[in-house]
């Protein structure tokens, strides 16, 4: 079976190497020696600075919201909100759920997939403290748009870049923008260390605060400071992200054959998602949007009989779920706004991303890209 994803897994001799220097500096974990050497390698590798390791994506996220001063504590706000996109991972949403604000779904573009920026203005309201949206499947976002937004509202503006390791704009990071940005190194992720995030932020006095959040807000032997938790990346995180740095290009030049011969075979057959101009691509993903949801389902079955595991993105829409609505009380409060959704919930219902991973084949596409190709002729 041909996955959507596989995990990268680098040169078993190198990472060998990495896991003998743990044993013979016997440092697990607590800002190690691997934690901080994979730190200024990212730092350099993307372009950015003030960046901090963490054990995952999510927490990533909410690390962020914490040291931005946005996340939702006993007094200090009264129903806080952040706008968001609906069309992403849950963990996006469920992050400022459980640190206790609430999301405000509002619509994406339907050609980038992004968030779009002309829906955001009409539901900011005095409870609104920040804005979350996704560079969807390495996509960028209209940063100039949003973060012009954020500016002229005096909100924070946290992008999840889950998806954009690597991915330049006009010249620099993507991940540049915002006051912050998080990273996810999920083991299923273009750059990965077994699990693990990252958070880049715009101001140095930011990354200071995080770096005591991820430590139970401890500063010293005898000192903790202020609330916190574990959210440390340890040193067999950090020695896997080395490993998968070092064969980075390799790993990219592997998936941008599948990515391009996708893109020659498909276009002019399926939708597909139009590419932010001045954005560079990491081949992270590849999706199609078909005609119908009927026809989604039939290509996924007959992909499935030929040996190709295709896989929706992002289904369901998370405006449909209930746990991350508003509470009943709220509902019932004249100032409360409920944006229209359609972009987010059409497209996640026609959406499907094909498999793509670093030494996959292109004659191993072939197969999926008849079958897509001769059921859109049909269509038609």
């Amino acid at each position: 079976m041909i996955t959507v994803t596989r995990p990268y897994f680098p040169e078993r001799e190198n990472f060998d190497r990495y896991v003998d220097s743990i044993f013979e500096g016997r440092w697990l974990t607590n800002h190690g020696p691997l934690e901080q050497e994979l730190t200024r390698r990212l730092e350099t590798y993307l372009g950015v600075e003030n960046l901090l390791l963490v054990s995952n994506g999510t927490l990533a996220l909410q690390i962020a919201y914490r040291a931005l001063g946005i996340a939702q504590m006993p007094g200090q706000y009264e129903s806080a909100e952040v706008i968001t996109t609906p069309f992403t991972f849950i963990a996006t949403a469920s992050s400022l759920k459980w640190e206790g604000m609430q999301p405000v779904f509002t619509d994406i573009d339907p050609d980038t997939l992004c968030l779009d920026p002309a829906r955001i203005e009409s539901a900011i309201t005095p409870r609104t403290r920040a804005i979350v949206p996704v560079h969807v499947f390495g996509n960028a976002c209209d940063v100039e748009a949003i973060d012009a937004l954020g500016e002229a509202h005096d909100l924070k503006v946290i992008y999840d870049g889950a998806h954009a390791f690597g991915v330049t704009y006009r010249g620099n990071s993507l991940l540049s923008h915002g006051d912050a940005s998080t990273l996810s190194f999920h083991a299923t992720k273009l750059f990965h260390s077994i699990e693990g995030g990252a958070i880049i932020f715009k101001r140095k006095e930011d990354l200071e605060r995080a770096r005591k959040l991820i430590n139970f807000g401890i500063t010293g032997p005898e000192c903790i400071e202020e609330l916190g938790i574990n959210a440390k990346m340890n040193e067999f995180q950090a020695a896997m992200g080395l490993c998968v740095l070092d064969e980075i290009e390799g790993n990219l030049e592997s998936r941008a054959l599948v990515w391009h011969a996708y893109a020659q075979a498909l276009r002019g057959n399926v939708q597909l998602q139009t590419r932010q101009t001045g954005a560079s691509l990491n081949y992270a993903y590849f999706p199609i949007i078909l005609e119908s949801e009927s026809m989604l389902l039939e290509v996924m079955q007959r992909l499935q009989q030929e040996g190709y595991l295709a896989r929706r993105y992002f289904c369901p829409s998370l405006e449909s779920l209930s746990f991350l609505g508003r509470p009943a009380a709220e509902l019932q409060d004249e100032d409360v706004i409920t944006p229209q959704i359609v972009h987010s919930t059409d497209i996640a219902s026609r959406i499907l991303c094909l498999p793509l991973y670093s030494g996959l084949e292109v004659s191993e596409i072939l197969g999926a890209v008849r079958i897509i190709v001769n059921r859109h002729v049909k269509a038609a």
